[in-house]
């Protein structure tokens, strides 16, 4: 319970800080709009009478000296003063006085550049001469010039009075700021000393009750990968025993239908001795049975090399030289579909001992079975090593068409393909020589998605 009202009361007052945080931060953050936007307004008008000053010392520079390249400062301040006081009449919106001043300025501005637009044009009509006319206009120039500084002065005058509420407020919510923040720290401070000496007080049958959790999950884990590995092992001893039974059943089938296959092939070999007359249907029609007697002979042999075991010869040879020699084999097929064949091998891995050309074989299925599933140009097949529990791993891994859940489980059995020409034989090959050196193969695939194939063995 004191815990609770603890780390509840903490919460409330931290909480309420925190708001109080918030607010002050809002409305430090539209003191200092409120700042940098009267100080934007200052500086604008201090511009626009900046430009006004350039454009009358241009036309001043002129007349004194009859060139025309002084009215270059009067030619772009017109531009920029029109510029300034649209920015200027946007920031004042909201100040009646402020826009009225603004409009009588405008006209005086536009009034000053009137006359110096008569002046400009008056005195080259004139053959350059200040004549009492142009004198005049330039004595009425400077009383609009005059108001015109008259005018920008009380605009800033009002400008600074606001720069000065609007910094005293800013200051005022700083100051406020400040205390609310170290309020804060100081109140948390003080809870996290209450907590802690709680936690401690309280907490040594809670540290007790994880210790032994953290036992209890170690018991867990270890048991959940022993489940593993036996799970592991009982998949791969059925597929042993699945492959044994299938290589039964291929000796027992070749062995029946290959004693009729000879007598067939006796009989048609006679048939075609005795065929005198050497009719051409006949002679097509026991061709015909002699293909197809031997497709059977092959398809048989075929089916008993996938099953069979053989003996190996064992020789150790590094996994990433082993795969690049598979992928040599492939070259045209990866070049052909445009293909791009990244490596992610693990430097300094451990040698294994294998069979060299059966285990390229059971690689060059499965490489080539991932070539044909990917769109030509857009194919990426990745291929890693790593070294796992003692266990070297390969993931060979495609970005084709995927396999759906009804065929992964049948992928290894004999005959079953999904190609329009293959014989559904390659895959139960690659997995008879990987259970022949003892090691694992696993699947997983998705549909659009590609397939992983994960080949484990033995260092």
């Amino acid at each position: 319970m004191r815990v609770r009202v603890g780390y509840g009361s903490a919460f409330f007052l931290l909480l309420i800080s925190y708001l109080l945080t918030l607010y002050a931060n809002r409305q430090l953050l539209n003191q200092a709009k409120l700042v940098d936007h009267t100080n934007k307004v200052i500086i604008h008008l201090e511009s626009m009478l900046s430009y006004m000053k350039d454009a009358e010392t241009g036309c001043r520079g002129y007349i004194i000296t009859k060139d025309g390249d002084f009215l270059e400062p009067y030619q772009q301040s017109k531009t920029s003063v029109d510029s300034v006081f649209r920015i200027i009449k946007e920031e004042i919106s909201d100040n009646r006085s402020e826009k009225a001043r603004l409009d009588v300025l405008y006209n005086l501005i536009q009034k000053k550049f009137e006359l110096l637009a008569f002046a400009i044009d008056y005195f080259p009509k004139h053959d350059y001469l200040v004549t009492d006319s142009l004198k005049s206009v330039t004595y009425f120039g400077k009383e609009i010039m005059d108001r015109i500084r008259a005018t920008v002065n009380e605009m800033q005058t009002e400008e600074q009075s606001l720069l000065k509420i609007h910094s005293g407020e800013l200051g005022a919510l700083y100051r406020t700021l400040n205390i609310i923040v170290v309020t804060s720290l100081l109140l948390a401070f003080l809870l996290a000393i209450f907590g802690l000496f709680t936690y401690t007080r309280e907490n040594l049958a809670r540290r007790k009750a994880d210790q032994q959790v953290f036992g209890y999950q170690e018991q867990l884990k270890k048991q959940i990968e022993e489940l593993d590995k036996a799970n592991k092992e009982l998949v791969q001893m059925r597929n042993i025993e699945k492959l044994a039974s299938t290589g039964r059943i291929a000796r027992t089938i070749a062995h029946e239908v290959r004693n009729p296959l000879t007598n067939i092939n006796l009989s048609v070999d006679q048939l075609k001795t005795d065929n005198d007359n050497k009719n051409e249907n006949t002679e097509i029609m026991l061709d015909m049975i002699v293909r197809n007697s031997n497709r059977i002979n092959q398809l048989i042999a075929d089916l008993l090399n996938s099953t069979k075991s053989t003996e190996l010869v064992f020789q150790k040879v590094s996994i990433n030289q082993l795969l690049d020699e598979t992928l040599l084999l492939a070259k045209d097929r990866i070049q052909l579909k445009n293909i791009r064949v990244e490596k992610k091998y693990t430097e300094n891995i451990s040698d294994i001992a294998v069979d060299t050309e059966k285990i390229k074989i059971a690689f060059l299925n499965i490489i080539v079975n991932a070539i044909e599933a990917m769109e030509s140009d857009k194919g990426i097949l990745v291929i890693k090593t790593e070294s796992q529990k003692n266990k070297c791993v390969v993931k060979i891994t495609d970005n084709g068409s995927g396999i759906n859940k009804e065929s992964l489980s049948k992928l290894f059995e004999p005959y079953f393909t999904s190609k329009p020409k293959g014989t559904g034989l390659g895959l139960t090959n690659t997995q008879n020589i990987i259970l022949s050196h003892n090691g694992y193969i696993h699947v997983e695939s998705e549909i659009s998605k590609g397939t992983t194939f994960s080949i484990i063995l033995n260092f």
